[in-house]
Protein backbone atom coordinates (compact mmCIF):
# COMPACT_ATOMS: atom_id res chain seq x y z
CA UNK A 1 0.00 0.00 0.00
CA UNK A 2 3.02 2.18 0.67
CA UNK A 3 4.57 2.16 -2.37
CA UNK A 4 0.51 2.42 -4.21
CA UNK A 5 0.14 5.71 -2.30
CA UNK A 6 3.73 7.48 -2.98
CA UNK A 7 3.09 6.62 -6.76
CA UNK A 8 -1.10 7.69 -6.66
CA UNK A 9 -2.02 10.89 -8.49
CA UNK A 10 -5.23 12.77 -7.43
CA UNK A 11 -7.08 11.10 -9.96
CA UNK A 12 -6.16 7.57 -8.23
CA UNK A 13 -9.72 7.70 -5.94
CA UNK A 14 -12.81 7.20 -6.97
CA UNK A 15 -16.41 7.26 -5.74
CA UNK A 16 -18.32 4.54 -4.96
CA UNK A 17 -21.92 3.80 -3.00
CA UNK A 18 -23.25 6.11 -4.19
CA UNK A 19 -26.82 4.62 -5.14
CA UNK A 20 -26.94 3.99 -1.44
CA UNK A 21 -26.23 7.73 -0.65
CA UNK A 22 -23.19 6.68 1.52
CA UNK A 23 -21.10 7.75 -0.80
CA UNK A 24 -17.27 7.20 0.43
CA UNK A 25 -13.85 7.99 -1.48
CA UNK A 26 -11.36 5.13 -1.89
CA UNK A 27 -8.26 4.03 -3.63
CA UNK A 28 -8.91 3.00 -7.69
CA UNK A 29 -7.86 -0.82 -7.03
CA UNK A 30 -9.22 -3.71 -8.19
CA UNK A 31 -11.55 -4.08 -5.24
CA UNK A 32 -12.83 -0.71 -6.23
CA UNK A 33 -13.49 -1.42 -9.67
CA UNK A 34 -15.38 -4.66 -9.37
CA UNK A 35 -17.31 -2.79 -6.77
CA UNK A 36 -17.78 -0.35 -9.64
CA UNK A 37 -19.06 -2.23 -11.82
CA UNK A 38 -21.35 -3.97 -9.48
CA UNK A 39 -22.86 -0.70 -8.84
CA UNK A 40 -23.62 0.11 -12.24
CA UNK A 41 -24.66 -2.70 -13.92
CA UNK A 42 -27.25 -3.22 -11.22
CA UNK A 43 -28.47 0.63 -11.54
CA UNK A 44 -31.37 1.66 -9.42
CA UNK A 45 -31.53 -2.43 -8.13
CA UNK A 46 -28.09 -1.65 -6.37
CA UNK A 47 -28.17 -3.14 -3.16
CA UNK A 48 -24.99 -3.27 -0.52
CA UNK A 49 -25.58 -6.93 -0.14
CA UNK A 50 -24.03 -7.00 -3.83
CA UNK A 51 -20.73 -5.84 -2.54
CA UNK A 52 -20.61 -6.30 1.20
CA UNK A 53 -18.10 -8.85 1.24
CA UNK A 54 -15.91 -6.37 -1.44
CA UNK A 55 -15.76 -3.68 1.10
CA UNK A 56 -15.94 -4.87 4.80
CA UNK A 57 -13.31 -3.96 7.28
CA UNK A 58 -12.39 -6.94 7.95
CA UNK A 59 -11.31 -7.68 4.43
CA UNK A 60 -10.03 -4.38 3.93
CA UNK A 61 -7.75 -4.80 7.49
CA UNK A 62 -6.41 -8.51 6.07
CA UNK A 63 -5.15 -6.76 3.16
CA UNK A 64 -3.26 -3.97 4.93
CA UNK A 65 -1.67 -6.56 7.09
CA UNK A 66 -0.50 -8.53 3.61
CA UNK A 67 0.76 -5.16 2.80
CA UNK A 68 -1.61 -5.90 -0.50
CA UNK A 69 -3.05 -2.76 -1.89
CA UNK A 70 -5.55 -4.85 -4.19
CA UNK A 71 -7.02 -6.64 -1.34
CA UNK A 72 -9.63 -4.79 0.03
CA UNK A 73 -11.01 -1.08 -0.38
CA UNK A 74 -9.17 1.64 1.91
CA UNK A 75 -10.37 5.30 2.26
CA UNK A 76 -7.80 8.07 0.58
CA UNK A 77 -8.74 11.54 -0.75
CA UNK A 78 -7.51 13.55 -3.78
CA UNK A 79 -4.78 14.72 -1.85
CA UNK A 80 -3.17 11.13 -1.97
CA UNK A 81 -1.38 13.11 -5.42
CA UNK A 82 0.60 15.00 -2.67
CA UNK A 83 2.20 12.28 -1.17
CA UNK A 84 5.83 11.81 -2.02
CA UNK A 85 7.31 9.79 0.45
CA UNK A 86 6.23 7.90 3.71
CA UNK A 87 9.19 9.57 6.56
CA UNK A 88 9.08 7.86 9.69
CA UNK A 89 7.33 10.35 12.84
CA UNK A 90 10.78 11.37 14.01
CA UNK A 91 11.81 12.20 10.49
CA UNK A 92 8.41 14.16 9.89
CA UNK A 93 9.26 15.85 13.16
CA UNK A 94 12.62 16.70 12.07
CA UNK A 95 11.64 18.07 8.88
CA UNK A 96 8.85 20.15 10.53
CA UNK A 97 11.32 21.62 12.73
CA UNK A 98 13.83 22.48 10.29
CA UNK A 99 11.10 24.33 8.14
CA UNK A 100 9.98 26.06 10.97
CA UNK A 101 13.55 27.63 12.06
CA UNK A 102 14.19 28.30 8.56
CA UNK A 103 11.02 30.34 8.24
CA UNK A 104 11.44 31.57 11.32
CA UNK A 105 14.89 32.41 10.74
CA UNK A 106 14.58 33.64 7.22
CA UNK A 107 11.27 35.30 6.79
CA UNK A 108 11.24 36.60 9.84
CA UNK A 109 14.24 37.98 10.84
CA UNK A 110 13.40 41.24 12.07
CA UNK A 111 11.12 39.14 15.28
CA UNK A 112 13.96 37.25 16.56
CA UNK A 113 17.54 38.13 17.94
CA UNK A 114 19.71 35.72 15.41
CA UNK A 115 22.75 35.89 18.08
CA UNK A 116 20.63 34.34 20.25
CA UNK A 117 19.91 30.31 20.81
CA UNK A 118 18.18 28.67 18.32
CA UNK A 119 14.89 27.92 18.46
CA UNK A 120 15.48 24.14 18.51
CA UNK A 121 17.00 24.30 21.68
CA UNK A 122 14.31 26.67 23.22
CA UNK A 123 11.32 23.69 22.99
Amino acid sequence: KVAAEVEASELDTVLMLRRLQNTCRVFRNKVAAEVEEIESKAGDDFDFGMVVALVNGKRGREAEVMNDADGGIWSAGQVVGLIDSIPTCQELMDEMMTEAEETVCVRLRSLVSMGGPRIRSRL
